[in-house]
């Protein structure tokens, strides 16, 4: 079961489950997360995503016992827990993450807390189609930072797309993460729970120097009106207002300018590999998906067409 709860004077999500060493680890693993012999129970920061995570895979299997309303969870069989992953599938259409989150809620329950392993091993997992991200164009993310006019809005596009980074990267950047004298944005638990390192532009950095002024943050680089963190909700809000004006790609979204960074990177002639570590893919085929983006050299390609003679 997931709960608030508050440790320090902190907002945190008590998580209580039962003892199984892979729910720990997995548990250990997001960042941030303790356990407490006071209340014996594990807790993680209340962030945004760490409470979708939970809700979502609490909500999964919900629904799952919901649908054998009737019949013990323990007494279920493997083609019942099949047919119930192919209905959705078939009826709702769900996606393949969709399908990923329900099937993960599933085996963790009857691996690891009534230890009926055998009924989710080799259980099939759908394959992500390869789709190639959408991306803009030098002049469209011009016409799109220009539409932004509010100064904390278009810092942290501007941000976003410098530095090639995530929105909860941007939103979970601190004023000391800024290391100007080095050029560099210190990047802490990206995806993946890794830290690194990012570029600072030195137009991102003289605008953000005028957006403290003004705003003067506290801790965070970007905070609400109210401090704390800035909420993602809002930063969508706003890119979606900026789009829609500016009139770029209708498909873009806010992560579109992480792959727009890398994309005219790549076209300016950085190794790919630098571009790897920027980004903090761990490995470089992740990365590779950009040299099918690229437009570089294409201008230089003739069609065989164009060598006929008729």
């Amino acid at each position: 079961t997931v709960s608030p709860m508050l440790h320090e004077n902190q907002e945190r999500i008590r998580v209580d489950i039962p003892y199984a060493p892979a729910m720990i680890q997995k548990i250990r693993t997001v960042s941030g997360a303790r356990w407490s012999a006071v209340h014996r129970c594990w807790h993680v920061p209340k962030t945004p995503d760490n409470w979708r995570t939970v809700k979502a895979y609490k909500n999964c299997f919900r629904q799952f016992i919901r649908h054998y309303d009737e019949i013990k969870p323990s007494q279920l069989t493997r083609k019942q827990i099949d047919d119930y992953v192919v209905g959705l599938i078939r009826e709702k259409r769900i996606s393949e993450s969709h399908q990923n989150q329900i099937l993960s809620a599933i085996k963790m329950f009857y691996a690891e807390v009534i230890q009926q392993e055998e009924k989710v091993r080799n259980i099939i997992r759908p394959k992500r189609p390869e789709k190639l991200p959408h991306v803009l164009s030098e002049a469209e993310v011009t016409r799109l930072l220009q539409a932004t006019t509010n100064l904390k809005h278009r810092c942290l596009l501007m941000l976003i797309y410098s530095a090639g980074m995530r929105l909860g990267e941007a939103l979970n950047l601190r004023v000391a993460d800024l290391q100007p004298e080095n050029h560099r944005i210190f990047i802490r638990a990206g995806k993946g729970k890794k830290d690194r390192c990012s570029i600072l532009s030195e137009k991102i950095f003289a605008k953000l120097s005028e957006y403290f002024d003004v705003y003067r943050p506290v801790e965070w680089v970007f905070e609400g009106d109210q401090g704390g963190q800035y909420s993602a909700r809002s930063v969508q809000k706003v890119f979606t207002m900026a789009k829609e004006q500016s009139k770029i790609n209708p498909y873009a979204t806010v992560h579109t300018l992480r792959h727009s960074f890398a994309t005219h990177l790549l076209e300016k002639g950085v190794d790919l590999r630098y571009i790897q570590e920027l980004l903090g893919h761990e490995s470089s085929k992740t990365t590779e998906i950009y040299t099918h983006i690229t437009r570089r050299g294409m201008d230089k390609i003739k069609s065989p067409l164009d060598d006929l003679e008729f």
